[in-house]
């Protein structure tokens, strides 16, 4: 299982994203980017992202 914290990018929110791949976490923190802090994640930004997601063990 992979996790992200949405802390752990930048922003003073508590959400935390769970998914099974490195892309579901990528595209599920692009919907809670958009719908949520109303910020388009670009490629760029999901390069910087990628080194936060964490592998739980699970």
């Amino acid at each position: 299982m992979k996790t992200l914290k949405c802390r752990d990018v930048g922003f003073d929110c508590n959400a935390e994203i769970r998914a099974n791949s490195e892309q579901e976490v990528l595209a599920q923190a692009g919907k809670h980017a958009r719908e949520v802090h109303h910020v388009e994640v670009t490629p760029e930004m999901a390069e910087q992202i990628k080194t936060r997601i964490k592998d739980d063990g699970r």
